[in-house]
């Protein structure tokens, strides 16, 4: 009997493996009937007779049906789970063709995502099945591309670069102030290899690959109807998903905080967010899409799976979580793709904090697109700033094993996700009070020591917008706009991202209500290209507190290697900061203005109780038309000859001040 004990006995050991509770086995319900004569010498028979009826009898004939099924289920685990996916198959064809068929267009986005999914299944299965044998019967086309490919790359270079300039000479043509992001983008691209650690050794395959499929990334988004399409829709979407935490946030704060105060209405979007990034972690989801997206930047740019897969991380988690993805390798990585991990991390923001900016107002397409189009940048100027010279361990490999959570089930996911945001959100919340504080403090002094010398209004906003004018002004921001740009630019930089996309936000909300451009001497909001210049540009953890959450961030993983990551971190944050500024620089060139429209209809049908900034720019283009000759008011241009022309002049002076009224 000790003996069965110690057999049936459960441990944690066990547990962990998986075994079945002995109590439920087949063979210890055998046993349960099968036990030993009693010290008298009481026959098996005799004792179940003495049993009959009881309790314990009862509860064992009732397992066996349960024992059968779990035996049943066990045996046909296979064709059971066949049947449930076919089944679970089935009810959603039935679904998606009832939803198609009520309304196609409200089903439009459902069918985009099931295209989606059918298309990555059927190349799964595709690839599976028949993959050898297509790599087998493309091998000669392979081989005869392979010797044709040292001229033939020359004519495809050359192809390109024709088409490039052929194309921004006509679009350019439109609009010159296009030429002048151009510029920028090239004076940042030799800024960064002037400071290149071996100019010999840049491998000019990832440089241009990388800037390649950023420009063309960019184009994609900014300018192909597709593009802007899916990316307001997808950024609409967010803004949907995320106005989900007012229904956590209210319940435990109430509707007064989180519509007046700052901390109860922002910082609890990224509890929720994180707590959904979690959850996406422990299906699987994020890693299959950072796996997709890491062979894509591999392939193209011939960076090793390491730092490439770290850099695509980065596009949805922040510095210190991308390089966990690779933390088995990190010991062995040469200091190149340290530094284009520190790149990866300085120059793009977490999907966390991108809720958070998201919900100040700005732009969510502007925040996705640049948080992309940063990845295969980041990667190229890493190895034009650091290029390669050590002989990494894993250049040539297949594939690296992403590492999974330790969560059991899904609720503990979600649980974990939420409860690890809580650090995050006293980060923020601690950085804000601190860096406001000192930001003041520091604008007191110099406000003191400028008025010994009699300069009046000296400030860190004002020493900033000085001497960062000329890099906003390079990267595509009106003269006019480009103090303003510095000046966020600097608040970035020297203090952090979120306290400059917090002022950002404010110029745009003063932009859309239709304030007048210039109070006096201040200007109280910039151009629309202007700011989704500064929407690319802002776009990065790359400022200088960030060096210390990256080293301990790195220094915790591989304490051995802290010598090499002090090394390479400052360089890192040069090149990070650079990589929001290229983006930046494309956005510019690639900038469409909005169109105004008929402003003679927008007026003559406006409700005048609120402003906006169509109203603004109609006004300005009505006092712009407006005409007083000897005492005689007309109009020209497009105001010419209209009725209305005079009340609605008289409804623009109401709000605005001009020289016309």
């Amino acid at each position: 009997a000790l003996l069965e004990m110690a057999e049936n006995r459960i441990t944690l050991d066990s547990l962990e493996k998986g075994a079945d509770n002995p109590a439920f086995s087949s063979m210890a319900e055998e046993r349960l009937y099968e036990e030993p004569d009693g010290p008298r010498g009481e026959s098996k028979e005799e004792r179940r007779g003495e049993g009959k009826g009881r309790p314990s009898s009862r509860c064992r004939k009732a397992l066996q049906p349960v024992s059968k099924a779990k035996r049943f289920c066990k045996a046909h685990a296979e064709v059971l789970k066949m049947v449930i996916q076919g089944l679970l198959g089935v009810a959603y064809l039935c679904y998606f063709v009832v939803a198609c068929s009520l309304n196609i267009q409200r089903a439009l986005a459902l069918v985009i995502m099931t295209a989606v999914v059918v298309f990555f299944v059927c190349w799964s299965l595709l690839k599976k099945q028949c993959g050898a044998k297509v790599v087998l019967l493309l091998s000669p086309l392979w081989k005869c591309f392979q010797k044709s490919w040292p001229w033939l790359k020359w004519l495809v270079w050359m192809a390109l670069l024709g088409g490039l300039i052929v194309w921004l000479a006509l679009d350019t043509a439109r609009n010159p102030e296009q030429l002048i992001s151009l510029a920028g983008f090239c004076f940042l691209v030799l800024f960064l290899f002037a400071c290149s650690k071996h100019h010999g050794a840049v491998s000019w395959r990832a440089v241009l690959w990388g800037l390649g499929l950023e420009f063309l990334f960019g184009l994609f988004v900014l300018r192909t109807s597709p593009g802007v399409q899916a990316f307001q829709w997808l950024g609409d979407q967010i803004q949907y998903f995320l106005s989900y935490t007012t229904a956590g946030s209210s319940f435990v704060f109430g509707n007064t905080l989180i519509e007046e105060v700052f901390a109860f209405q922002t910082l609890p979007i990224v509890v929720f967010f994180s707590c959904v990034m979690s959850i996406l972690y422990y299906l699987g989801a994020m890693q299959w899409l950072i796996v997709k997206i890491s062979w894509l930047l591999q392939v193209s740019l011939g960076t090793t799976p390491t730092e490439t897969l770290s850099v695509a991380g980065n596009i949805f988690v922040g510095q210190t979580e991308a390089p966990l993805l690779i933390r088995p390798y990190l010991a062995d990585m040469t200091r190149s793709e340290i530094h284009a991990v520190m790149t990866g991390g300085f120059s793009t923001i977490a999907g966390s904090v991108m809720g958070a900016y998201i919900s100040f107002g700005i732009d969510a397409a502007s925040l996705i697109a640049a948080s992309v189009m940063a990845a295969p940048c980041a990667l190229a100027m890493s190895k034009l700033v650091y290029p390669e010279v050590e002989e990494s361990k894993f250049k040539g490999k297949a594939s690296i094993r992403l590492s999974s959570g330790e969560e059991q089930n899904i609720l503990e996911a979600a649980s974990n996700g939420a409860a690890a945001s809580v650090g995050l959100v006293a980060n923020i919340a601690a950085n804000l009070i601190a860096f406001l504080a000192v930001l003041e403090f520091i604008n007191a002094a110099l406000r003191w020591f400028g008025e010994m010398v009699d300069i009046e209004g000296l400030s860190f906003q004002v020493i900033c917008s000085y001497i960062l004018m000329p890099v906003a002004f390079l990267m595509g921001a009106d003269w006019a706009d480009s103090p303003l740009v510095a000046e966020l630019l600097g608040i970035k930089i020297f203090l952090n991202e979120f306290v400059a996309y917090q002022q950002l936000a404010t110029y745009k909300k003063n932009r859309l209500s239709g304030l007048e451009e210039w109070d006096g001497s201040r200007k109280q909001w910039i151009s629309e290209r202007a700011e989704s210049i500064t929407t690319f540009a802002l776009c990065g953890f790359a400022n200088l507190s960030s060096i210390g959450i990256m080293l301990g961030g790195l220094a915790s993983i591989v304490p051995q290697r802290k010598g090499d990551l002090a090394s390479v971190v400052l360089r890192a944050l040069l090149t990070g900061i650079c990589v929001s500024m290229l983006n930046a620089c494309l956005a510019g060139l690639l900038h469409v203005p909005t169109e105004l429209g008929n402003c003679t209809t927008f007026l003559s049908t406006a409700n005048f109780s609120s402003t906006s900034y169509t109203m603004y720019m109609c006004c300005k283009q009505l006092f712009a038309s407006s005409v007083l000759e000897n005492g005689t008011l007309s109009f020209t241009g497009p105001w010419d000859g209209v009725g209305d022309s005079v009340l609605c002049l008289t409804q623009c002076c109401g709000h605005y001040n001009h020289t016309a009224c």
